[in-house]
């Protein structure tokens, strides 16, 4: 390792010098021979003036910078300093565009050499990591960096990381090297000198492959570890409060017992005896997940019977299996066998990412992804895509390579390494087995065997099982999906799937059979979809744009979509649903004459037409699912089926969607799935209205549970929470929209100004939001805070979380996802503010069809639905603020009717006892200066 690398990180007022911003700090490590040899770090003065927003981040203000030197007087050291070196910065455009436009500014040559892009080669050799951010990275590899956007630390870091990634680099196998050496090719930094040099390198000694690796077919794998882990420990239950402190004792260091944890053991394993279903709601802090692991995994090991665990989301499946499963073989003294199972498209195809390697690689995406599991192989046990960190365009990849069943290409070489039936193996043999509610599901009604037969489950998260049973029954049709489906098969004269798949034919003299249609009678029927789908959304646009009743001022629309002969768009579009049915059917029935005749051949094809013929039958397989979507959608208009559009003003044929599903899907839950098994556990933190399970049990159809447990939380809320409802807010029914965002925007300033930031806002609609959020950056009264808006500022909601974390004086605006599954213990939030009650919009489709069922069964809409699903709602949001027994934090209620109004006592009554303080927003500024 001869090189020079020069590793910079630049601090600045702004993102784009194009426009004017100026570097502030500069810091510089200066590698030679695998060594850090020299550093460089000074302030600099930017002649401007440095916002808020940046001073907040970095530390750095206009004083300290006012005696500092300009950039052209350190700019020559700089010059002298990057001679014969490569370039290198994490995100190294950034440092790179600022720093030539800095020395060209000062008479100086600009760097010209190679340029190495840290973020880039993390990608490729941490394909796993949760981020790429500098910190996170650092923190992974137990880097110190005490000052995160200071340029001398941030430098000092990127250069440590290098170092490691640089050996990490050299380690890889040579069958790795050699095709990532080949991929590199087209990557945004040179990135590919670095691939080059170790290949020669490893070319020039003889390779001894570490023990766990083996290279199958030209590529490196970690070996599978052999799965005989079966170790039947005969566990007693522990009966006694001491028994079950000795148990759990054996995996905590520090063990808090707790009483609540204890009591729900007790209910699970009474109800896997007695073989019945329970309904337990534990509150935060009890310590759910043993309390329903220990019992369940004793049970399965005493009576040799699997017990599935189910969760909504992958991130509590991982939780599990990563953090309390390790905890169960340390109590039992054994290793349980457990196993994670998926749904197939999850688990790599070997045979499908071989066939691709083969392909020459022009997309930047698809050659990092490539590059990326290329690393993973050499690490992975499991295959399974949730592993690894993705890009938008790596995820369009992965749909190639995912497993599925083939046709065409021979996959037999590689059941020795085949991921998905290894886990399907595992599964056989296990104790516990981890899943979630949409796989669970999918599993009960196609039958198709994925999980073992079983008869004891857990559902934690239990109050989403209804949500995910209403998606499967569900169904869905989306513009641009259609649109993509229909544009990777492509006109004849596009050269896409479609002409591929003519040439095929022609090359091979298969027969054909006299009723073959011809290449150009398919071609027009593509041309003819294509119009016809174009037609049908722009249609059900206008449908929905006609028919809205959503009073919102936003872009965003939805409306239901029932049959009506008196609507001409309705009849235009039912027309054209129609013709649009026939026409895949066509499509479909020609693709599926091409893959007949294929398949007869299909021995003597070579791997790239089988490849390709692959695509074929999964595009054929796409083409099925819409033409039914569009049957039970458009044509067959059961009343089984509540129907609505959803859409963007702002790109209203793009962003169409049209849905279909059952009103209520409780008595299919029921049918499939309670009646079937002996034992059932429903969990959640909220599963309870007003101390009733009754709402939950008509919406999961359970009839007779033997258990029913409400378990409270431990935490001392009385003096942990301060509840304050703001009696100077105007009614939210007698106002128009923007005076009550007005009203609230001002109440959440005067909060914000005394809380020091560390708040969450709550929001039922994004409108709402927006206006919200827009009013406090036009105010500037809160300049030195940093705003995170769910819709508004980019990343997913885990990205927003982190963010916000990161900040001492933040704000993260929320709506829907964030009432529920938002884990923020501790310091970083003290205050939540629910600007309304979390009722369902009266005009939301499913919410309206549900309510005219109940009404049309004499029925009260209001409290058998509106009211318990708010409610419940409301538990999720009130649960984001308490998540430690030592956190403290405030809640306001902006809405009044949680006083005003009869029901409000329902919410009140369904959450941990607090005293509710109401006042002014001047008392209420002075109450918070003296609880905080």
């Amino acid at each position: 390792m001869s090189q020079k690398y020069v590793v910079i990180d630049l601090e600045t007022t702004g993102n784009s010098p194009k426009k004017g911003d100026r570097i502030i700090q500069i810091g510089a490590v200066v590698i030679e021979n695998g060594k850090l040899t020299g550093q460089f770090a000074s302030l600099v003065n930017p002649l401007q003036d440095i916002p808020v927003f940046i001073e907040e981040l970095t530390g750095i203000s206009d004083s300290m910078v006012k005696d500092a030197p300009l950039f052209s007087e350190i700019a020559p050291e700089i010059t002298e300093m990057l001679k014969d070196a490569y370039f290198v910065a994490h995100n190294v455009l950034f440092d790179l565009s600022f720093l030539q436009d800095e020395l060209l500014n000062a008479g100086c040559e600009g760097f010209y050499g190679p340029v190495l892009d840290t973020v880039e080669m993390a990608r490729i050799l941490y394909p796993t990591a949760d981020s790429f951010k500098l910190t996170d990275l650092a923190a992974k590899e137990n880097l110190r960096h005490d000052r995160p956007h200071q340029a001398d630390s941030d430098a000092y870091v990127t250069a440590e990381l290098l170092l490691i990634m640089l050996e990490a680099l050299n380690t890889l196998p040579h069958v790795t090297l050699k095709e990532l050496a080949k991929l590199s090719e087209g990557l945004k930094s040179d990135l590919h000198l670095l691939f080059d040099e170790a290949l020669n390198h490893k070319e020039s000694t003889i390779e001894i492959l570490p023990e766990d690796i083996e290279v199958f077919r030209g590529i490196a794998l970690k070996k599978k570890i052999s799965a005989e882990k079966t170790v039947h420990a005969k566990v007693d239950y522990p009966q006694t409060n001491a028994e079950k402190q000795r148990l759990l004792h054996k995996a905590f260091v520090q063990f808090e017992s707790r009483q609540g944890q204890y009591e729900m053991m007790d209910i699970v394993y009474e109800a896997f005896s007695r073989e019945g279903h329970a309904l337990i709601e534990a509150g935060t802090g009890v310590g759910k997940s043993l309390g329903y692991l220990v019992p369940a995994a004793i049970y399965s090991l005493k009576n040799n019977k699997p017990v599935i665990i189910s969760t909504y989301t992958t991130q509590l499946q991982e939780q599990l299996l990563s953090n309390d499963v390790p905890k169960l073989e340390a109590m039992f003294n054994c290793q349980l066998n457990t196993a994670l199972i998926k749904g197939r498209s999850h688990y790599i195809s070997m045979a499908r990412f071989e066939q691709s390697l083969k392909e020459v690689e022009e997309n930047y995406d698809t050659a990092l992804t490539k590059m990326q599991i290329l690393v993973w192989l050499t690490q992975t046990e499991t295959g399974d895509f949730d592993e690894l960190n993705l890009s938008s365009g790596g995820m369009l990849f992965w749909n190639k390579i995912k497993y599925d069943r083939s046709m065409f290409l021979q996959t037999k070489q590689w059941d020795e390494h085949d991921f998905y039936k290894s886990a399907l193996e595992k599964a056989k043999s296990a104790n516990i087995l981890i899943t979630n509610h949409s796989m669970l599901l999918a599993d009960i009604v196609t039958g198709s065997g994925t999980l073992p037969e079983y008869e004891y489950a857990v559902l934690d998260e239990g109050h989403q099982f209804e949500k995910a049973a209403g998606k499967y029954f569900g169904k869905s049709l989306d513009y641009m999906a259609v649109r993509l489906l229909l544009n990777q098969l492509g006109h004849y004269e596009q050269t896409q799937l479609f002409y591929k798949l003519e040439s095929i034919m022609s090359s091979t003299g298969v027969d054909h059979s006299e009723s073959r249609m011809h290449t150009f009678e398919i071609n027009k029927l593509i041309a003819d979809l294509v119009y016809e789908t174009d037609e049908l959304f722009k249609l059900a646009g206008m449908y929905a744009r006609k028919t809205s009743k959503s009073k919102s001022s936003g872009s965003k629309i939805h409306t239901s979509l029932a049959p009506d002969h008196n609507n001409r768009i309705w009849t235009a579009l039912k027309t054209t649903a129609e013709r649009f049915y026939f026409l895949i059917k066509d499509l479909e029935s020609a693709l599926g004459q091409r893959l007949n005749e294929a398949m007869k051949i299909s021995l003597e094809l070579s791997r790239d037409h089988q490849a390709l013929l692959e695509e074929v039958v999964q595009v054929k397989s796409d083409l099925e699912g819409i033409r039914k979507t569009a049957k039970d959608v458009f044509i067959d208009t059961s009343s089984k089926y509540v129907r609505w559009i959803e859409a963007d003003l702002r790109a209203l044929q793009n962003s169409t969607s049209i849905f279909a599903r059952p009103v209520y899907v409780a008595d299919d839950i029921a049918d499939i799935f309670f009646n079937k098994k002996r034992s059932v556990i429903v969990t959640s933190a909220t599963l309870s209205v007003n101390q009733s399970f009754d709402f939950i049990k008509k919406e999961l159809g359970i009839k007779t549970p033997i258990l029913e447990k409400q378990i409270p939380s431990p935490f001392s809320y009385e003096t942990q929470v301060k509840l304050v409802v703001p009696d100077d807010l105007p009614d939210i029914k007698s106002v128009s929209n923007d005076e009550y965002v007005a009203a609230i925007t001002e109440h959440i300033i005067s909060i914000a100004e005394a809380t020091k930031g560390r708040m969450l806002i709550l929001f039922t609609s994004h409108e709402m939001l927006k206006k919200t959020y827009d009013l406090i950056k036009e105010s500037g009264l809160l300049e030195e805070f940093v705003l995170i808006a769910q819709g508004i500022t980019a990343g997913s909601r885990t990205r927003l979380t982190r963010n916000f974390k990161r900040f001492e004086k933040a704000i993260l605006f929320g709506t829907s996802s964030f009432w529920e599954g938002v884990d923020i213990p501790g310091e970083d939030l003290s205050c939540l503010i629910i600007v309304r009650l979390p009722f369902s919009p009266p005009d939301e489709p499913l919410t309206a069809a549900k309510c005219a069922l109940i009404k049309e069964n004499g029925g009260n809409p209001f409290s058998e639905l509106s009211l318990p699903e708010a409610i419940l709602r409301f538990k999720q949001g009130f649960g984001r603020l308490i998540r430690t027994s030592s956190d403290r934090g405030m809640i306001f209620i902006f809405d009044r009717r949680l006083l005003t109004t009869s029901y409000g006592q329902a919410f009140l009554g369904s959450i941990p006892e607090v005293k509710v303080k109401k006042g002014s927003i001047s008392e209420i500024v002075e109450f918070i200066y003296d609880w905080l």
